[in-house]
C-alpha cells in the first residue's frame, strides 16, 4: 500500500523515530509502512493520520489494496 508518510514527515522535518514515538510504534514499523512491506492496522493508520491532521484516505492510498472478499 502506498502512503504519503515519508513526504509528510519531510515537510514537517521529523524523523521516523519521532513519528514512531508520537504514535506509539517503532521506527522499524514506520520504515516498513513507508516502503510498502507492512500495512498499518486501522488503529495505527488513524493515529498517523491524526498526527498529521489529515484523514486516513489523505495519508494512505487504498487504490491498489488487496481486498479479500
Amino acid at each position: 500500500m502506498n502512503t504519503k508518510i515519508k513526504e509528510l514527515r519531510k515537510l514537517r522535518k521529523i524523523s521516523q523515530e519521532e513519528l514512531a514515538l508520537a504514535v506509539g510504534t517503532t521506527r522499524q514499523t514506520i520504515t516498513s509502512i513507508e516502503i510498502g512491506k507492512y500495512t498499518a492496522s486501522l488503529v495505527l493508520a488513524y493515529k498517523i493520520s491524526k498526527y498529521f491532521g489529515l484523514t486516513i484516505e489523505e495519508v494512505f492510498d487504498f487504490s491498489e489494496a488487496d481486498w479479500e472478499d
